[in-house]
């Protein structure tokens, strides 16, 4: 019997709805959320069957919504606030970090906050620097919220209905060329299997999506899938490659990093956000506290210190993808096969 595929919009849709009737805590609010679906589809067809009081639209203040969703948790309810594009952040940062983040903390413990900002990431369309960061480490590296980001459609429902249930807020992060979307490039491999049944993935472990032996991809997003495509590349010359999903930023699954790059004593991180003070610094930051003994020194292929441009070959150029990761697998294994092991 043949299992049945879902794009990535379509998982979160049900897992939302799902939710949403188990629930009557939980709505939606946002830009477009309603009559439109979501830009990305990440909320198509909730209006018809949940109405406006349950999915509603907001007008184009981000800092009022999100301010309002915030008051909302705090008060009982489990608010799904969408923020359309992740670099819209600016204008709310402060009900963001200063409000969802911290009131748990200044409550004494008292006050939850379990609401779920989604928010789209990614570039490769040419929307320009305003519309097309990742931005996954910005919001990492302030304490009081957890961050999580699918690379399919399985993940995609399962982490969903977590940070629903979750009783702190979570950044839900979703890369736009990975929902499946009729009118953008897509990933085929993040349409995939997913159950009909409510379901939960757990945060905080990574998901190892290939073995190898040679050297450790690890990634998250749509740089897993740019990830497994360098490792099939870098198989046909005889390098095994293990690939690793981070999935959540927040908690981290330092051990699972580190479990890893122990077995195969090369280290490579992809990421779409910016290379400095980012998460592939982190992960490996994370290999060489743990004192793990490299083969060669540890590389990193992440998307330039610049503002994405909007001139569309001009953007690709500056993206990282397949080929360079490929590259650098390769410089990691053959480049360094010969050098004594260094110790990080």
């Amino acid at each position: 019997m043949s299992q049945r595929k879902l794009t990535m919009a379509k998982a979160m849709v049900e897992g939302i709805a799902q939710e949403m009737r188990n629930d009557p805590n939980v709505f939606v609010m946002g830009e477009d959320v309603g009559a439109y679906g979501g830009i990305f589809d990440s909320t198509k067809g909730l209006l018809e069957e949940f109405g406006e009081e349950r999915i509603r639209d907001t007008p184009i203040s981000e800092t009022a919504f999100i301010g309002a969703a915030v008051g909302a948790a705090m008060s009982g309810m489990r608010p799904i606030a969408e923020l359309m594009f992740v670099d819209f952040f600016g204008v709310c940062m402060d009900a963001i970090y200063n409000l969802a983040a911290k009131n748990t903390y200044f409550s004494g413990g008292k006050s939850k906050v379990p609401m779920v900002l989604m928010t789209a990431t990614g570039g490769g369309y040419g929307d320009a620097g305003q519309h097309s960061q990742c931005l996954h480490a910005t919001f990492a590296h302030l304490p009081g919220m957890k961050v999580v980001h699918p690379s399919n459609a399985y993940d995609a429902k399962g982490m969903m209905i977590s940070a629903i249930r979750d009783d702190n807020p979570v950044i839900y992060m979703f890369h736009k060329g990975l929902q499946g979307l009729g009118w953008m490039w897509n990933v085929p491999g993040a349409t995939t299997h997913v159950p009909e049944e409510g379901y939960t993935v757990p945060f905080g472990e990574v998901g190892v999506r290939r073995e190898g032996s040679d050297l450790t991809i690890v990634a998250l997003g749509l740089m897993v899938h740019r990830a497994l495509e360098a490792a099939r590349k870098l198989e046909e010359e005889g390098i095994e490659a293990e690939v690793l999903d981070l999935r959540t930023l927040v908690p981290l699954d330092r051990e699972g990093v580190i479990r890893s790059v122990r077995k195969t004593g090369r280290l490579l991180v992809a990421d779409e956000d910016y290379q400095s003070y980012g998460v592939t610094a982190e992960i490996i930051a994370t290999v060489a506290e743990a004192g793990v003994t490299l083969h060669a020194p540890p590389r990193r292929v992440a998307y330039p210190d610049i503002p994405v441009p909007f001139s569309r070959p001009m953007e690709q150029f500056a993206l990282p993808d397949a080929a360079r990761l490929t590259e650098a697998g390769r410089e990691l294994v053959q480049g360094a096969g010969a050098a004594e092991a260094v110790t990080s």
